[in-house]
């Protein structure tokens, strides 16, 4: 394969027992909400707003830009720093969308830098929104490059 440099991309993400979690949506959809409740849950941070996407042999690796590492806008309240980790390599990809599907007919998945990730659609103001993305890293299927 190829090899592609790194690339910026508009999301927030997280790493939940060394997996890396990239949350996708519009602006104002609420990644950094579900980020918020996912740490509350014992993730870490990786990033806020942009995240950079290194690919590796058989994995790509999520960190946080320089300027914004262990930044998180936390909406009435502000910018706050917390703790954070770098080059997590990314397991899943969570869409953030107002009504997902009750049953997806398959397993979707999202190609990025010449790999498939198992990708999840989810409504991020559900209350079980957290533990879905949980569910997902223990359940879903494995990158493929």
């Amino acid at each position: 394969m190829t090899q592609i440099e790194s690339q910026k991309v508009h999301a927030t993400s997280v790493a939940i027992h060394g997996h890396g979690i990239m949350i996708r949506g519009k602006s104002g959809s609420g990644k950094s909400d579900l980020a918020l409740r996912l740490i509350d849950r014992g993730a870490v941070l990786i990033s806020d707003d942009y995240c950079v996407l290194t690919p590796g042999e058989d994995k790509i690796n999520i960190s946080p830009p320089p300027t914004i590492a262990g930044k998180i806008e936390v909406a009435s309240i502000g910018i706050i720093k917390l703790d954070y980790v770098s080059d997590v390599p990314l397991r899943i990809i969570v869409q953030l969308k107002k009504s997902a599907e009750r049953f997806p007919m398959d397993s979707p998945t999202s190609d990025l830098l010449g790999y498939t990730l198992p990708t999840i659609v989810i409504n991020p103001m559900e209350p079980s929104a957290p533990i879905k993305v949980e569910m997902a890293i223990r359940y879903l299927p494995r990158l493929k490059g």
